[in-house]
């Protein structure tokens, strides 16, 4: 009589350009969730690093039955950015509905083992994952390493959110009282006024804080590679500011992921984040299908800026997995070296 017990398999790549064909499919079928990756992937395809062990792609395979083809399940991705290593990134194509029932712990675990194979321990100062899958990890990486969670673990809880042409709420604002308004891309002449935003922004994102130094890198890298825009301010009576930026630093074909909106706190409470967000979003859709964005469980003030312009949680009429929430859990930051995202 045939089994119909499931069987799994590890493969590890070093390359983006050598992830199986399989993986890609997967990140095109499920583009929002697999975001993050597909879109530094891809990049990494076309640009290999040549420092063999910089980057490392885990991948898991699940054959239902002798008869079935291997099927991607997980990816784990432990990859370096502009500005340092990147956390430890997992992808699934599996809801979070499915996931309690596809006996993740000895999978998890294999990827761990192979995880720790690929990389030293320290390397691994962080999981950003779906929950269940996140803290899981977590947990298992302890076990496996020694090495356990900061004191204050969770530096980051979000929803997915999404937003599309049919989405998009083209409300007009007041304009602002004695200025005029300009939105644009950023360009160079802006470094030194981005970079202070920059680094503000970051210096409220406990643990990933910049230096003045690396805020500067940050904004040039943002402008150069036309993933900045702002908003800025022409008072009549003195120069011009830039009051918010938004950025959107990780796109695929179809999809565009808006990764930082923050505004100077001598311009909140104006319209000039959701103004620059709306608009940044039209430019977007021009060439995407949808924009998606994390917001924090405990940033209220955000959600409703997100939702004016249109976002929302995802449905099942969304094209994508809905009330799915992610978290970063941040590992003993005197056993690790810290990266930055």
């Amino acid at each position: 009589m045939p089994s119909n017990q499931s069987t799994f398999s590890i493969s590890i790549t070093f390359q983006a350009s050598r992830l199986p064909s399989e993986v890609w499919a997967s990140f095109r079928e499920n583009p929002h969730a697999s975001n993050i990756m597909f879109a530094y992937a891809s990049k990494a395809a076309k640009f290999p690093h040549t420092a063999t062990g910089e980057n490392v792609w885990i991948v898991l395979w699940d054959t239902p039955d002798n008869r079935s083809s291997p099927s991607v399940t997980f990816v784990l991705s432990c990859t370096t950015g502009p500005l340092g290593p990147y956390p430890v990134f997992i992808y699934t194509p599996l809801s979070s509905a499915s996931l309690k029932h596809a006996g993740i712990l000895p999978k998890l675990l294999a990827i761990a083992r192979a995880l720790k194979t690929s990389v030293p321990p320290e390397r691994v100062f962080s999981i950003f994952a779906v929950d269940s899958i996140a803290s899981t990890f977590a947990d298992i990486w302890t076990t496996e390493t020694g090495i356990p969670l900061a004191t204050s673990p969770q530096y980051y809880h979000a929803s997915l959110m999404c937003c599309d042409a049919n989405l998009l709420r083209l409300r007009p604002l007041p304009s602002l009282s004695g200025a005029d308004i300009l939105l644009r891309p950023a360009v160079t002449s802006d470094i030194a006024n981005v970079s202070r935003l920059c680094h503000a922004f970051a210096a409220g994102s406990e643990p990933f804080v910049l230096s003045n130094e690396n805020a500067i890198r940050e904004a040039t890298i943002m402008i150069q590679n036309n993933h900045l825009w702002v908003h800025e301010v022409r008072p009549s009576d003195r120069e011009p500011e830039i009051a918010s930026i938004v950025a959107a630093t990780r796109t695929t074909d179809t999809v565009a992921a808006i990764t930082k909106v923050f505004t100077n706190p001598k311009w909140r409470s104006r319209g000039c984040a959701e103004r620059l967000l709306r608009h940044v979003c039209q430019q977007l859709l021009k060439e995407k299908a949808t924009i998606i964005l994390y917001v924090a469980h405990d940033n209220p003030a955000a959600l409703s800026v997100y939702r004016n312009v249109g976002f929302v949680g995802f449905t099942p009429y969304s094209g994508g997995r809905m009330n799915e929430s992610w978290k970063e859990l941040g590992f003993d930051r005197s056993r690790v070296e810290l990266g930055h995202w």
